[in-house]
């Protein structure tokens, strides 16, 4: 079998695949959610509800504000207690929207069950117009972590023409097992979504990229692709990043995406496995997306274990689900080790893109004092873009940001490939993110 993988850079991790094993966990509705706005890419959503209405499950609450945004539902019946502003993940305040249920509310939600709208016939006449706008409505986005609204992705410009779908099943993030859990659970569901998803944008044919060490997941949705379908597999290398858009499409085609260029361009769109999965469930159940499977991991979580938990569901109360022990100066990262994001502490909600929820122990969590630079060109070898890290952090580091943005440093992905295999321990993305926000700031300020 050919293992497949992208060109140039990428490193080999530990896995630490703790939660592989762990079937999902169906757990149920909760009687009270903490909904954000904006958890999406875009601009936030605006609140349709206010204080001490009642809100039905699935009902919309919050509706996309421009075109590049996502609407958001309830995953639960119940009142409105606020709509405002809370302290949110990172320590500044979002907008966010409380809903409590009574016992009644609560009962009648645990004994609904879902009901099929569209039967195969109805969902293998819908236009991609119509698969766009049930994307759109039901408040789709990128599971993978990007939180893209999925209808903007799968709608494709008039003066573009997309010719493969590339499906990320690679799941190459370390701890990270929430896809592949998906796999195995509902391989049908995910390639059904698939379909949706290919006949939305175009394409003629659509691949599914796993990574070789899901070989159970591999098998399971082989034996489900009929012959002659326009959908395939093919294994990827254990290499990370193997699940970034560009990567992926290098890997899986050969093709290259220009600097500043988008997939589109090179005739592909990306999608992730639970993106195509909740595609599916929009189309035949009219479900909007208010419920995913996050990963509760780390080397301090007892039971590491991968859970199906609604929007709003109290990350803290997952935590103690898997008897998580937070010790003092330990670490809690929403996402992978290498490109999720630090929070400031357990009280916060799941999101749409919340894939995982890692606990690091105190001396994981440590950084080590940085060294001056060697110039042993690690960070070059391993940047799967193809950038000189270590020019864009000094630059960033020194305030000549615009100068490091003409040495193509909106090209780099945040991977963290850099700043892992330095042998001096210089926090080389953080710089690098420094300089990405300073011209950020200063095109903003044009702007005024």
């Amino acid at each position: 079998m050919k293992l497949l993988t992208f060109h140039p850079g990428g490193i080999r991790l530990p896995e630490s695949k703790l939660s592989a094993r762990s079937p999902i966990i169906y757990l149920e509705l909760p009687e009270k959610v903490t909904i954000t706005h904006s958890q999406h890419k875009g601009a936030p959503a605006k609140a349709v509800v206010k204080p001490g209405d009642e809100v039905k499950r699935f009902q919309l609450i919050a509706e996309a504000s421009t075109r590049f945004s996502a609407n958001i539902h309830t995953p639960i019946s119940g009142i409105v207690k606020s709509v405002g502003k809370t302290r949110g993940a990172f320590g500044y305040d979002v907008e966010t929207i409380t809903i409590e249920a009574s016992e009644e509310q609560h009962r009648r939600d645990l004994e609904a069950s879902p009901r099929r709208i569209r039967d195969d016939a109805a969902i293998a006449a819908l236009t991609p117009a119509q698969i766009c706008g049930i994307a759109r409505e039901n408040g789709l986005v990128g599971m993978g972590g990007a939180t893209f609204p999925t209808d903007i992705k799968l709608d494709i410009p008039a003066d573009k023409k997309v010719d493969v779908l590339i499906v990320n099943g690679a799941e190459c993030e370390p701890y990270l097992t929430s896809d592949h859990a998906l796999m195995l659970a509902e391989p049908e569901a995910i390639l059904n979504g698939v379909e949706l998803a290919r006949r939305a944008c175009g394409a003629k044919r659509a691949i599914i990229g796993i990574e070789a060490n899901k070989k159970d997941a591999i098998e399971k949705l082989e034996k489900r692709i009929s012959p002659g379908s326009p959908v395939e597999i093919l294994t990827l290398h254990e290499r990370y990043p193997q699940g970034g858009e560009k990567q992926l499409i290098n890997a899986l085609t050969g093709r290259h995406v220009r600097s500043g260029a988008l997939p589109v361009d090179a005739g592909a769109v990306v999608m992730n496995v639970a993106t195509a999965h909740a595609l599916w469930r929009a189309a035949a159940f009219a479900e909007p997306l208010v419920a995913r499977i996050v990963t509760v991991t780390g080397p301090s979580v007892k039971t590491p274990a991968n859970y199906h938990a609604c929007i709003g569901y109290d990350i803290a109360s997952l935590l103690d689900k898997s008897g998580a022990e937070i010790e003092q100066g330990a670490k809690l990262i929403l996402g992978g080790p290498m490109m999720g994001r630090a929070v400031i502490g357990a009280d916060i909600p799941v999101e749409k893109g919340t894939s995982g929820i890692l606990l690091l122990p105190p001396e994981q969590a440590a950084r080590r004092t940085p060294d001056p630079c060697v110039r042993c060109a690690r960070c070059v070898e391993v940047c799967p873009m193809g950038l000189e890290p270590y020019l864009l952090a000094t630059l960033s580091r020194f305030g000549k940001a615009e100068e490091a943005e003409h040495q193509s440093m909106n090209d780099c992905i945040e991977c963290g490939c850099c700043s892992y295999i330095c042998p001096s321990a210089r926090p080389i993305l953080d710089f690098i993110r420094v300089g990405k926000n300073m011209r950020r700031k200063s095109r903003n300020k044009s702007k005024q």
